[in-house]
């Protein structure tokens, strides 16, 4: 069923009112165009399936009560652009999410794509032939439409067994906290200078090549809004950044590198070239300077209580079967030796330590740290609800 007036629209609300479990996908035009935008919302419950264009209903406003409904679960599956999309286009804001793919993570699975969690519980192949078509077309085939009814037809009956094996491991709650996180997830305003700092590798060249970067990516980004395609579709971020090291000052030394193909020297390399040549010429004193973020010194005594031990967070991955940078990522084992934390109501205070984690191994954690560690478990849990 597809849904392209504001009527039919109301109709599927109407139908789906007192469901508490709705399954949820999108189809966006990233891969085609400069500015990206939510091209398709599928949306299942209990003996429904429907696709919803939101190009033809502009007004999704009747849909915000729905996703923001604490009492009616979202079902997504790697939902973090999903979520971060809604907001941007149509200011929906999700509660009550629950993400099969982190779920699947949860649970120690190894291939946790949505076609490879289908197969495994159903013994059925999702056909992912338009995975990379572009969904803004109009009219868009039959066969296209099905195909994205398809991806959101299973997340209801999935999510059912992966919360039973996940209830069966004593880890739903934990699933819980990390979708309640990443519901909150926001789209960053887009294209905000230094354009270079959202290129990897840009730290490391000195100033005369970061005002070139800098400089050929805002060349990038202009073309790229002229010809409404996107960046990586111009010339892609690794090039850039061979192109700013390289610094090529003629079209036979540009063609020489072969950091871009042929057709790219022929239709942007002049240009190139020219801002090439015009920001080598900028004062010393004038250049860019990459920030640098000076990280906290530990004391040798704390690095050393930083990497793993036999009975740390991250040395328990293979006893739990789940990837250690989920169990605890670097980033927050870094911050706990910045922090040494010496009791519960500390570790309790570092940014980004989930409370599954506390409960789950914040004796483990103070025990590393010290000597006397935290031997009363029960005051974690106390300290949790208070």
């Amino acid at each position: 069923l597809i849904i392209d007036t504001l009527e039919k629209l109301e109709a599927f609300v109407e139908k789906i009112e007192g469901q508490k479990v709705i399954g949820v996908d999108l189809e966006a035009d990233s891969m085609y165009h400069f500015k990206e935008k939510v091209c398709l919302i599928q949306m299942s419950a209990k003996n429904l399936n429907v696709v919803i264009d939101p190009l033809q209903v502009h007004d999704l406003s009747i849909l915000k009560p729905i996703f923001s409904s604490h009492d009616i679960i979202k079902i997504f599956h790697g939902s973090d652009y999903d979520i971060r999309s809604l907001h941007r286009d149509f200011g929906i804001k999700i509660n009550g999410l629950f993400d099969t793919q982190l779920a699947g993570m949860f649970l120690g699975i190894e291939k946790t794509g949505l076609d490879a969690l289908v197969k495994k519980y159903f013994n059925i192949d999702l056909d992912k032939k338009y995975q990379k078509k572009d969904w803004s077309q109009r009219p868009l085939p039959e066969e296209m439409i099905e195909y994205a009814a398809n991806d959101v037809k299973y997340l209801i009956p999935l999510v059912e067994i992966l919360k039973k094996k996940l209830e069966e491991k004593m880890r739903l709650m934990w699933v819980w906290e990390e979708c309640e996180i990443l519901s909150k997830v926001r789209c960053n305003p887009p294209f905000q200078s230094p354009l270079y700092l959202k290129i990897k590798g840009a730290g490391k060249l000195s100033p005369k090549h970061l005002a070139v970067l800098e400089a050929i990516l805002q060349f990038r980004l202009k073309i790229a809004q002229q010809k409404d395609k996107p960046l990586y579709k111009i010339i892609n971020n690794a090039s850039m950044l061979n192109i700013a090291r390289s610094c090529p000052e003629s079209i036979r030394f540009l063609e020489n590198t072969k950091i871009i193909s042929k057709k790219q020297v022929s239709i942007y390399g002049e240009k190139i070239v020219a801002i090439i040549k015009q920001n080598l010429k900028i004062p010393e004193d004038s250049l860019p300077v990459y920030p640098k973020k000076h990280a906290p010194l530990l004391k040798p005594s704390i690095l050393k209580k930083k990497n793993p031990k036999p009975n740390s967070p991250t040395s328990k991955s293979s006893q739990y079967n789940i990837t250690a940078g989920i169990l605890c990522n670097n980033a927050l084992i870094k911050s706990i030796a910045i922090h040494n934390p010496a009791n519960i109501e500390n570790l309790c205070s570092i940014n980004d330590i989930k409370k599954w984690q506390i409960t789950e191994f914040g004796c483990e954690i103070l025990s590393l740290l010290r000597p006397q560690g935290c031997n009363q478990p029960f005051g974690i849990n106390k300290k949790l609800k208070s």
